[in-house]
């Protein structure tokens, strides 16, 4: 059997189809994905793994293109002063979005909460007067 030399095997691969170039590196990333886990994966775990893959990545769109317009709202808020808290609670928003998510749920609780309690006293009192009068 002869030897291939490094140069015959570069020709050969240069010569080789896209579709089975892509094949080939397919195999290739299979093979590195095989020696880090340690074993090879099923069909089903591969499709699981690229599901999971193609999810994450259209949520990391989706999260760069909320960021952008919430960048431009914010700077059109910087620019009429009226707006100026809602340019506060925006860059709050984009610097900490979990945080200020819970805090913005916390408080709406609370003035449902106060809103609940306000209504109540003002129904006691209501009540309270009705009867001193009668």
């Amino acid at each position: 059997m002869p030897m291939v030399t490094t140069a015959e095997a570069i020709a050969t691969a240069r010569r080789v189809s896209a579709p089975e170039a892509r094949r080939i590196r397919q195999l290739e990333r299979d093979l590195e994905e095989a020696l880090r886990i340690g074993r090879w994966i099923s069909d089903d775990e591969r499709a699981e793994r690229e599901l999971e893959r193609e999810r994450d990545q259209r949520a990391r769109l989706a999260q760069r293109q909320r960021r952008r317009k919430l960048l431009a709202l914010l700077v059109v808020s910087l620019l009429i002063p009226p707006l100026w808290p809602l340019a506060i609670v925006l860059t709050l928003y984009i610097l900490f979005p979990l945080t200020t998510v819970r805090v913005a749920v916390a408080t709406g609780l609370s003035l449902l909460v106060l809103g609940g309690l306000v209504a109540v006293l003002i129904t006691t009192l209501g009540v309270a007067l009705l009867m001193a009068l009668l």
